[in-house]
């Protein structure tokens, strides 16, 4: 998400671009896949039609906890929108733009050369030679550029199903925070007609289910009946679920070397229940585009995107922290039917502040 967005930018300012893209076709993700106002924009900006491809309409959000939940409208637009096909319009996107695409294949190593260029050991032994690099792996770490350890040691599975025709019409045009000891998951309706279930919980708690997908899921469901109703009768549509494991939330990464840039997952990790990862991947890439384009040095530009960010994820810190108490669980949904204004500002607050952060330093020098 963030690679691409980056090399479009750049390509379109007349940069020469290569992007080395691990996997050979785009696939389906543990993500989300909620695209915020500020997300809808920036993809907008980069020619990309979301509602052409099928992008579901979000209008609210739903807190479900126990046999309780509450709704209120979100502040924003929003809509929903498939990894997959969200990864293969913007593929499309950077080839179009004159980006040379390298598919199927994944850097091992990153380093200096003798005179300063940056140079990527590809898998089968080629190597790539740059003077400035931008670090997008994801969630994935490259050696050498590794993110602190996730103490909560978080596990992430993504499952698609296919709702009963009573359960879609309910889900339709909303997202819904499903709340469990351990955790939390998300459920909304993608494209096609099916729904995106993805759900995090800390290792210690799936370890009490033998770290068994079907186990665990039947926990949810047992823990959050909201959700046990939502998924009668529901296909499962994947032979097994998506998993990811290491999601450091939180992190901010404080400094980089010059001439790398580190955007996405790389820059910033936020907890997931805000639903402004991909809003993020995007925001970083084009303010490391920005800053490359004014001349700013990374250390420069990573610095300043980590002070732009702090206040925004350390709210979501705590937010997500609230979620996890076994006290909030039981109260949160009563006080939310009362004031369901309280997830509005939440979701204001935990929001990335567009087009306003991290603003390049003005240098007459040329890249």
């Amino acid at each position: 998400m963030a690679g691409c967005a980056a090399s479009i930018a750049l390509a379109r300012k007349g940069r020469r671009v290569t992007l080395i893209e691990r996997e050979p076709t785009p696939r389906h993700k543990v993500c989300g896949e909620f695209l915020s106002g500020e997300a809808l924009e920036d993809l907008h900006a980069l020619g990309i039609d979301v509602a052409s491809l099928g992008a579901v309409p979000i209008d609210c959000v739903r807190l479900a906890a126990a046999r309780r939940a509450a709704e209120a409208p979100l502040p924003f637009p929003a809509a929903s929108l498939t990894r997959k096909a969200l990864d293969t319009a913007l593929i499309a996107e950077a080839i179009a733009a004159g980006v040379r695409v390298e598919r199927g294949r994944s850097v091992q190593a990153l380093g200096r050369t003798a005179s300063g260029m940056w140079k990527a050991t590809l898998n089968d032994g080629a190597t790539f030679e740059a003077p400035t690099v931008f670090l997008a792996t994801g969630k994935q770490d490259l050696r050498g550029y590794t993110r602190p350890e996730d103490p909560q040691r978080w596990v992430a599975f993504k499952m698609y199903f296919r709702l009963g025709s009573a359960q879609a019409a309910e889900l339709a045009r909303a997202s819904e925070l499903m709340l469990y000891p351990g955790g939390y998951g998300g459920i909304q309706p993608v494209e096609g007609g099916i729904a995106n279930l993805c759900c995090v919980v800390q290792q210690r708690y799936l370890a009490h289910v033998g770290h068994r997908w079907e186990s665990f899921l039947a926990k949810m469901q047992q823990d959050c009946p909201h959700l046990a109703m939502r998924l009668a009768g529901a296909e499962p549509l994947l032979a097994k679920p998506i998993a990811i494991t290491h999601i450091p939330y939180g992190y901010i990464r404080p400094t980089t070397e010059n001439g790398l840039y580190c955007i996405g997952d790389q820059a910033a990790v936020i907890p997931s229940f805000t639903g402004d990862g991909i809003s993020i991947a995007l925001h970083t890439a084009r303010c490391a585009v920005a800053a490359y384009v004014a001349a700013e040095p990374a250390p420069v530009f990573q610095a300043k995107l980590r002070s732009a960010l702090l206040t925004q994820m350390r709210l979501a810190e705590f937010a997500a922290d609230g979620l996890n108490n076994s006290l909030a669980r039981a109260v949160l949904p009563f006080c939310l039917r009362v004031w369901p204004g309280v997830m509005r500002v939440t979701a204001k607050l935990t929001r990335v502040a567009h087009r306003a952060a991290v603003a390049p330093m003005q240098s007459p020098a040329a890249i």
